[in-house]
């Protein structure tokens, strides 16, 4: 486990509103930094390199994966990998800040594993499924094929849900902004 360094990590499937908890968290609290994620999947017509994601070459990614780099990865759809680098908390905790992370449920499970009572881990639940396979269908970002895969993905990581600190359901967002600014106030407050 590793020592003195606590960090926030807020998971959930696709879909359910963790980004937007996200960003909301960073403007509310100074004393977080977004952990910049890295990919290998193409890069959307509004994102930006070095700021949403680094988006890597597959075998770049191969690289640091080998040279261990990455505090947690994992390849989330065939083909397409994410993975949170240790040189990102590193920079943020020479900065004197806490790092906040933006991942998948099964990268915040292992960071929750090396980081244990040190990690705040928050779950974004929708309010159903149903909701979820809508708000993923609005987005319009994918073609039907890709969209499935994350439909069905997001339903298998709904089942991760007990494993985290604590869940913010998402079904009115003012509701689950407030709910994870309490948790996170707490969080912070402790020494």
């Amino acid at each position: 486990m590793i020592q003195n360094q606590r960090l926030l990590v807020v998971t959930a499937p696709s879909g359910s509103g963790k980004t937007t908890i996200v960003r909301h968290l960073l403007k509310k609290y100074d004393a977080l930094r977004f952990v910049i994620s890295a990919t290998n999947r193409s890069r959307r017509a509004n994102e930006i390199n070095g700021a949403d994601y680094y988006f890597l070459t597959t075998g770049r990614f191969h690289q640091l994966v080998a040279e261990g780099a990455f505090l947690e990865w994992e390849e989330v759809y065939d083909g397409q990998y994410y993975g949170s680098l240790a040189s990102e908390v590193t920079r943020i905790n020479r900065e004197g800040h806490i790092p906040i992370f933006d991942i998948d449920v099964k990268g915040a499970l292992n960071l929750k594993k090396q980081y244990g009572d040190q990690a705040l881990v928050l779950f974004i639940r929708p309010p159903s499924p149903a909701i979820l396979e809508e708000r993923l269908r609005a987005r319009q970002t994918e073609d039907e094929a890709s969209l499935n895969k994350r439909i069905k993905r997001a339903h298998l990581e709904l089942t991760y849900e007990p494993h985290f600190d604590h869940t913010v359901v998402n079904d009115q967002l003012d509701r689950a902004l407030q709910d994870a600014e309490n948790l996170v106030t707490k969080f912070l407050s402790r020494q």
